[in-house]
């Protein structure tokens, strides 16, 4: 496999280190310094940053003020942001804009992306359905009236539902198709009730009661949502990877200068094994995170359709981040959890990244489904 980037994907990249270089991961706030919601509101200083880069519209083309990238590159700056546990929708909004631009009607598109790109509309996502265990698109049900679709059920989990203004709803219609709808957050029959997760951060309870929405705000176009769907769990599996890979660096650092019996404690063989075997989990999740991005990317043929892909990656990057941590929890010793270090919010979001869009069990499932469809050899 070549995973060698090119150079815009490189340029990408660079720019995110850029930008990210000055978030303290120390001075994110604390789930267990604060009870409730950490903060209101997501990190604006940062984003606004982010779009002075031109890294919210990576993935929109240059008619929209984009650079036309591809999902890889948006995975290379995922994996950035995570390395500082960055408080921003960088995956939902630049998700939602690209399905918005791929499936969305001409008119929607003219009037939101270019507003997106530069940072002014902030777009989220509803992915998780009622109960975070069943298809999103069942959650909500959605028929037209004319011209209006009427929309009625509920999302849970909805990241950032409090401070985006629009959410992008999956939903099915009486004919048993998916459809997506651009919802404002302040809307009537819209109702938004507050959750909060793992990480201290706000999530949303969206409640749609007989919602109205303009027949231009809905994409009935075939696999948008299925599409949206993988794009989100392979940015997923990116914000993973770079969570587990500083991580890991901040476990080498610390068992490097921790001495026992006069010795750093990164030379007994036991702690060098288990540092081994997380970095032999990395790598298989960064080889699997760029084979299901480049299936998305590429729109190129495989054994199995890209969604394969896309669930072994989430295999890897659910077990993965969650054995990461845990190992570096236990060679931190009592270290680890002080609230004064940063590692105990690391291991606060890996378990939030590990269980978003489903953890590996589902996806192991799906990708036996998967299997028994599609007879290999």
């Amino acid at each position: 496999m070549d995973f060698t980037f090119s150079e815009e994907q490189q340029a990408a990249a660079e720019a995110a280190r850029g930008v990210f270089a000055g978030v303290a991961p120390d001075g994110v706030p604390s789930p267990s310094l604060t009870r409730g919601a950490v903060a209101d509101d997501f990190d604006r200083a940062l984003w606004a940053r982010l779009a002075e880069a031109d890294l919210l519209s990576l993935l929109l083309g240059e008619e929209f003020g984009g650079a036309g990238l591809d999902a890889i590159a948006l995975c290379l700056v995922l994996r950035e942001s995570a390395k500082v546990l960055a408080r921003v929708p960088l995956l939902e909004s630049s998700a939602a804009a690209a399905a918005v631009q791929a499936y969305g009607s001409e008119e929607l598109r003219e009037e939101l992306l270019a507003r997106v790109g530069r940072g002014e509309v902030v777009l989220t996502v509803a992915a998780h359905g009622r109960t975070g265990h069943d298809p999103a698109e069942r959650a909500v049900t959605a028929r037209q009236e004319g011209g209006v679709w009427v929309l009625d059920g509920v999302q849970t989990a909805v990241a950032w539902a409090h401070n985006a203004d629009f959410v992008l709803v999956p939903a099915h219609t009486g004919a048993d198709r998916s459809v997506l709808a651009l919802i404002p957050r302040v809307h009537d029959g819209v109702v938004v009730a507050e959750q909060v997760s793992t990480t201290g951060e706000r999530l949303g309870e969206l409640r749609l009661e007989s919602a109205r929405i303009a027949g231009r705000n809905v994409i009935d176009a075939d696999g948008a949502w299925e599409w949206l769907r993988e794009l989100l769990t392979t940015g997923t599996c990116a914000l993973a990877l770079g969570l587990g890979e500083n991580v890991l660096r901040m476990t080498g650092e610390y068992t490097g200068k921790r001495e026992q019996f006069g010795f750093p404690v990164a030379t007994f063989q036991a702690v060098a094994v288990q540092a081994a075997d997380r970095y032999i989990d990395l790598r298989a999740m960064e080889a699997t995170l760029w084979q299901a991005a480049w299936r998305i990317a590429s729109g190129a043929p495989g054994a199995l359709p890209a969604s394969g892909d896309v669930a072994v990656a989430k295999i890897w990057a659910a077990e993965g981040v969650r054995r990461v941590v845990q190992t570096a929890q236990h060679l931190h010793g009592g270290f680890g959890a002080d609230v004064e270090y940063p590692l105990h919010r690391y291991h606060a979001w890996a378990k939030h990244l590990e269980l978003a869009l489903g953890p590996a069990a589902a996806h192991e499932e799906a990708l036996g489904d998967l299997l028994a469809a599609h007879l290999l050899g």
